[in-house]
């Protein structure tokens, strides 16, 4: 009888790891958008690239990609200038100071990440979720050196499965 339990649990476990395996989705790689711009402060580039990739031909209309570049653009357009001036103003002033001169900037960069983050909140709620993606701003090393830029990150959504009992 002990025999006939274990085919049983067996054949149980293996229908739910064919179960599993059914499931699994292959999720195209994330679309990376590098900084474009002449300046960078502490790894923000001053402009993000409107060329439209060919990873999202026939997921977003070019417009709406461009659209939303252009708008990430605008807030970076406005905010680091403010910062480059305080990065000046804290470097001359950083021997006297003993570096506490630098706290404006630093403080001023993360506004700007804040900043860029709920933009990106808005747009992935109000048209990338429903197309399947999501926009975040992401840390990642440069190819060339071992500094740290932001970049743009576009993540494909898996679609999840609909479940219907036969």
């Amino acid at each position: 009888m002990m025999a006939d339990f274990d085919a049983i649990y067996e054949e149980q476990e293996l229908s739910e790891e064919n179960l599993e395996e059914a499931h699994v989705q292959m999720v195209p790689d994330p679309i990376v958008i590098r900084g474009a711009g002449n300046m960078t402060v502490f790894g923000l580039s001053n402009r993000f690239n409107v060329h439209f990739p060919a990873g999202l031909v026939s997921r977003v209309a070019p417009e709406e990609f461009k659209a939303t570049v252009l708008r990430i653009n605008a807030v970076l357009k406005k905010t680091l200038p403010v910062n480059v001036k305080w990065l000046f103003c804290g470097c001359v002033c950083c021997c006297c100071t003993l570096g506490c001169s630098l706290w404006p900037v630093i403080c001023l960069s993360k506004r700007t990440q804040h900043t860029l983050n709920k933009l990106l909140e808005w747009e992935n709620s109000h048209l990338y979720h429903k197309l399947g993606l999501h926009w975040r701003l992401s840390k990642q090393q440069c190819d060339s050196s071992s500094m740290m830029e932001y970049v743009l990150l576009i993540e494909f959504i898996p679609k999840t499965p609909i479940y219907r009992p036969d």
